[in-house]
């Protein structure tokens, strides 16, 4: 993970330096930024992974990570709060965050999720299954070559499900595949997300959806 380039977007000063030089202490490039205005102007610039506060002086950290997505970012997102409630974290993902870090924090916590989310969205080959083509490196799925808009999540399960097309994937490996470890993900969750999926592919004009086996898994065929 040396050199990978990490925009940290923190508006109190003091823990912006802390995050400053333990990040750099620990391999990586860190970039700071004290608003969302700030994050917004920079992450054109291009980034690996962005480490970013929820509660920002002129925007709620999950509009920005919302703001980030709609704009083509697709690099992995640590949120950084001091909520940890449940809704919080669902908030979050909802958002298009790829974990979420309450304060107070170790720093060796948060450079090792970032790692993880780093590994998780390393290169990879595009994903073909069916009319479905995804690409895990711009995040981007097509339907016979029509985009489909999917958020990281919906993205993630769907990757999950096209890597073993035709084949049984269960609740639990979705769930490890679509959130990050430790996320509290209730199975009406899993449900919402897996109708979203349906209602897109569906919309999209695609010969594949996502079917069930009652209490077991699902499949894409």
């Amino acid at each position: 993970m040396t050199g990978r380039r990490v925009l940290v977007v923190e508006d109190d000063h003091a823990l912006r330096d802390v995050l400053l030089r333990g990040l750099r202490d620990e391999g990586f490039d860190v970039v700071p930024a004290r608003d969302g205005a700030g994050a917004l102007r920079l992450a054109a610039e291009g980034f690996d992974a962005v480490v970013l506060d929820v509660g920002l002086p002129d925007a709620d950290g999950r509009d920005v990570c919302q703001a980030l997505r709609a704009n083509g970012c697709a690099v992995p997102v640590v949120f950084l709060t001091a909520h940890h409630t449940i809704t919080d974290r669902l908030t979050g993902f909802s958002a298009g965050g790829d974990d979420y870090l309450a304060k107070p924090f170790h720093l060796a916590e948060l450079a090792a999720r970032l790692r993880v989310t780093l590994r998780r969205a390393g290169p990879q080959a595009p994903a073909v299954a069916g009319d479905l083509v995804l690409d895990p490196v711009r995040f981007t799925c097509t339907v016979a070559g029509r985009p489909v808009g999917l958020t990281p999540t919906e993205f993630r399960l769907l990757a999950a499900l096209a890597a073993s097309a035709g084949s049984l994937v269960r609740r639990r490996e979705l769930v490890r595949a679509g959130w990050p470890e430790g996320a509290q993900v209730t199975d009406n969750t899993l449900d919402q997300y897996l109708s979203r999926l349906r209602r897109k592919l569906r919309t999209a004009g695609s010969t594949l959806t996502v079917t069930t086996s009652r209490g077991t898994g699902h499949r894409l065929s």
